[in-house]
């Protein structure tokens, strides 16, 4: 079983930076690709950035240059850093994790991915 949990969720100014991260526990076969989602209101999951253990990091378009994902030597941990935000980047963002590689098609949809966080809190204010 993985658990995962966001934390560094919090409201910031347009053009401001802010980093996320998340915690994960669970046999590393089970979650080989971790990515960041993100929601904002009544809208579906939104597929923002992936890393998997070969190092492939698929982006959004909306976030490249913006944001990098990244994860600590372990895998147990894993960042978004985020920068020059924008309002439209407010959001609940959660952290997911699935046991096949990442690939830009599977940041299509939320389906794609079995174990998922409870979600951070980001309002970016203009």
């Amino acid at each position: 079983q993985v658990q995962l949990e966001e934390s560094g969720g919090r409201s910031v100014q347009a053009g401001g930076s802010l980093r996320l991260s998340c915690t994960i526990s669970g046999p590393p076969y089970s979650r080989d690709c971790l990515a960041w989602f993100r929601q904002r209101t009544a809208q579906e999951r939104e597929g923002v950035a992936g890393i998997d253990s070969k190092g492939t990091t698929p982006y959004a378009d909306s976030v490249v240059d913006r944001f990098t994902i990244s994860q600590d030597d372990d895998r147990q941990t894993l960042y978004l850093e985020m920068k020059n935000v924008k309002p439209e980047d407010s959001g609940r963002y959660y952290c997911a994790a699935d046991p096949g590689f990442c690939s830009p098609w599977k940041l299509r949809s939320s389906s794609y991915f079995r174990y998922w966080g409870q979600g951070t809190q980001v309002t970016v204010s203009s």
